[in-house]
C-alpha cells in the first residue's frame, strides 16, 4: 500500500490514514436543470469539449485530452443555487497548465464579454465564474511551488486583486498574442473542490482525520484547506453559508467529486478510515463512495 506520505515542512498530517503523495482529483459530477443551456455554457464560455452525450449525461474534458473533468447530469427544473448559497458546492477548480493558458482564457472572457471575479491568492491566480445553475466554478493557474511561503506550519494564502493586465501579458510575446483561445487546452485538469459546511470541526473529522487530507491552511478566515502531497489544497471548506440548508435532490448541485488514489488498497484503507465518522461509506464495485455529514459525496477511485 503507498499511503506513506513524505513528510513536508508545512501543515498538520492527517492523525491515522494519510493519503498518498500521489492523490489526484478527478472528475466532478454535476446536476442540472437544462443540459442544453448548460452545455452550451461549458463549451463557450468555459471551453470544455463534449466527449460523450446520451440519457441526460453529457461528460465533458479539455481539447486533445482524454481525462472526463465534468460530467452534467439533467434533472429538468433543478432548483438553481440561491444568492446566499447552499451547503454543498460553492465551487470547483479547473487548473489550467500554466499562466499563458490563463491569459488566452481571460482575453477570451473579455471578448465573449462574460463577467468573471479575479484574485490573486498568492500560492495561485484565479478567475471566478457561475454557470447557468448558479454553481460555481473557479480557472486557475498555480504560481511555481518554489514560490510558495509559509509561516508556522502554515502555507501563505490570501485574496487580493489580481494584476490583470500581467495575467493578459503572459499570454503575449512581444505584445503579440502566442496562440488564440481555442478551448480548455491539454494538460487541464480539476485542480481542487471547495465546499461550504455546517461546522469546521465535522469537516476536519471527516476530511482530515477519516479522508486522510493534510491540514495546510486553518487560520483563514471561516475555512479550512486541505491536500495531499503538500498541495496547496485539494479541498477547501468553509462556514460562510452557515444556516442555509444543504443541496438536496431536487436542487442544482455538486453530486460527487473524484479523488484518484494509486491502487486498490489505498481505496480500502480509506474506506476503512471514513467508517470511523459521522458520515456513510460505501462499495461500489471497486470505488468507495463516502458521504459527508452535509450530503456531498466523494468517490475514492484507484488510478
Amino acid at each position: 500500500m503507498s499511503n506513506a506520505a513524505p513528510a513536508i515542512e508545512y501543515g498538520i498530517p492527517a492523525p491515522g490514514f494519510r493519503l498518498p503523495n500521489e492523490t489526484r482529483l478527478g472528475s466532478v459530477t454535476l446536476q442540472i436543470a437544462d443540459m442544453r443551456r448548460s452545455l452550451a455554457y461549458y463549451e463557450r464560455v468555459l471551453g470544455l469539449r463534449a466527449m460523450s452525450q446520451g440519457n441526460g449525461v453529457v461528460i465533458l474534458g479539455a481539447h486533445g485530452d482524454h481525462r472526463p473533468l465534468v460530467e452534467l447530469r439533467e434533472r429538468a427544473g433543478a432548483r438553481p443555487v440561491p444568492r446566499r448559497g447552499r451547503l454543498g458546492l460553492y465551487h470547483f477548480a479547473i487548473l489550467l497548465p500554466d499562466r499563458a493558458s490563463l491569459g488566452r482564457f481571460l482575453a477570451h472572457l473579455e471578448e465573449l464579454g462574460a463577467y468573471a471575479g479575479m484574485s490573486d491568492h498568492f500560492v495561485s491566480e484565479a478567475i471566478y465564474l457561475t454557470d447557468p445553475d448558479g454553481l460555481g466554478i473557479e480557472v486557475y493557474a498555480d504560481r511555481p511551488r518554489s514560490a510558495w511561503q509559509h509561516h508556522d506550519r502554515q502555507l501563505v494564502m490570501t485574496t487580493v486583486p489580481l494584476d490583470v493586465a500581467s495575467v493578459l501579458a503572459a499570454a503575449t510575446a512581444q505584445g503579440r498574442p502566442t496562440q488564440a483561445w481555442s478551448g480548455m487546452p491539454p494538460g487541464t485538469v480539476i485542480g481542487h473542490v471547495h465546499l461550504h459546511v455546517g461546522d469546521l470541526e465535522s469537516a476536519s473529522a471527516f476530511y482530515h482525520v477519516g479522508l486522510g487530507l493534510d491540514k495546510v491552511v486553518w487560520n483563514y478566515p471561516g475555512a479550512l484547506f486541505l491536500s495531499a502531497g503538500g498541495y496547496h489544497h485539494h479541498l477547501g471548506t468553509n462556514t460562510w453559508a452557515v444556516g442555509a440548508p444543504a443541496a438536496g435532490p431536487e436542487d442544482a448541485r455538486l453530486l460527487e467529486w473524484q479523488v484518484v488514489v494509486p491502487n486498490a488498497e489505498d481505496v480500502a484503507a480509506a474506506e476503512r478510515s471514513l467508517t470511523t465518522t459521522k458520515g456513510r461509506v460505501e462499495r461500489v464495485g471497486d470505488d468507495a463512495l463516502a458521504t459527508d455529514p452535509w450530503g456531498t459525496t466523494v468517490r475514492l477511485v484507484r488510478g
